[in-house]
């Protein structure tokens, strides 16, 4: 007699199943070897996103009961003035630190890439700003920009040069978030733009001596078009870093942003309300709205690479 279709069915089920177990005993040590970080991640990082986006409809202070506020804390923060000095001090940081450090990072590393010799000491040179410690670059410059002991205006009054008021006066102070910011960033920018420079075929540049083409020629005809992917990388990347700034202003002025909130970036401005002031769930809008904003650049650096592909 022919097997009925039942016990078909019953058989192939049977044999999928001493597939799976056969496959889970082999895969296993695999599966155990990776699962601490996958475990670790889920504890330490998507757990806490989760956690935040609740905690932004809640109002409390990390001690006591949480109170359901709907998007009280989300209203609030788009209309407080002092958050919206945040985000255009940010912007203003961000545009000024920005076009400099990637402009003055291509420039060095096209002329360290001229070089047939040395590359390694003026790579490690350039890398060092990035690997210190932010904290201790903060100090450093702190002390340069001090308004009456600091090097800088010890230098300009021995010029008879009026000083200037790094920490007091609402542009020098984001000057000086800015200038540290192209101090760390620029050697690492310069790398990256270093290696996509030696991905370029070297015929391309033979070609172009050979035309008559000089320096200047040839950067603006072969370079800056076959190192355009590159360049809206760290336009990308640098656009995320610039709207994150918070340990230089925080080491500089303080958790309020200094005089008149002149410092005062939304990184730090969510520090202040969430961990001084312990408003955690405001903290934690503030949190979810900068992050959107940042989707916001990145969707609209998405279209620029897009564009320019096409």
């Amino acid at each position: 007699m022919s097997a009925t279709p039942v016990s078909i069915a019953e058989k192939v089920e049977k044999q999928h199943t001493v597939a799976r177990s056969s496959n889970l005993r082999k895969y296993l040590p695999m599966y155990l070897s990776i699962a601490p970080f996958f475990i670790i991640y889920l504890c330490f990082g998507i757990a806490p996103v989760i956690f935040s986006l609740y905690l932004a409809f809640q109002r409390w202070d990390g001690i006591g009961q949480m109170n359901f506020i709907g998007f009280n804390n989300f209203a609030f923060a788009l209309t407080d003035p002092i958050f919206g000095q945040a985000i255009l001090n940010t912007f203003e940081i961000w545009i000024i630190s920005t076009i400099p450090m990637l402009v003055l990072a291509l420039l060095l590393a096209f002329l360290l890439n001229m070089r047939k010799r040395s590359k390694f000491a003026y790579q490690v040179a350039y890398l060092l700003p990035n690997i210190t410690s932010t904290v201790a670059i903060a100090l450093i410059f702190g002390s340069f920009f001090g308004d009456q002991y600091g090097l800088i205006n010890q230098m300009l009054g021995t010029m008879h040069l009026n000083t200037i008021g790094w920490l007091t006066d609402a542009w020098p102070m984001r000057w000086a978030v800015a200038m540290i910011t192209i101090w760390r960033w620029t050697g690492y920018n310069a790398l990256i733009y270093m290696a996509g420079l030696q991905s370029i075929p070297s015929d391309f540049y033979e070609a172009a001596r050979i035309d008559g083409a000089n320096t200047w020629r040839t950067f603006y005809h072969i370079t800056l078009p076959l190192l355009r992917p590159v360049i809206l990388f760290t336009v990308i990347s640098s656009t995320l870093g610039g709207m994150t700034l918070f340990t230089e202003p925080q080491i500089l002025f303080g958790n309020n942003g200094g005089v008149g909130n002149s410092g005062l970036t939304m990184s730090l401005y969510q520090y202040w309300q969430a961990f001084a002031s312990f408003h955690y769930g405001f903290g934690a809008a503030v949190g979810w709205i900068m992050f959107f904003i940042l989707v916001i650049f990145t969707f609209v650096n998405w279209k620029i690479v897009q564009s320019t592909e096409r």
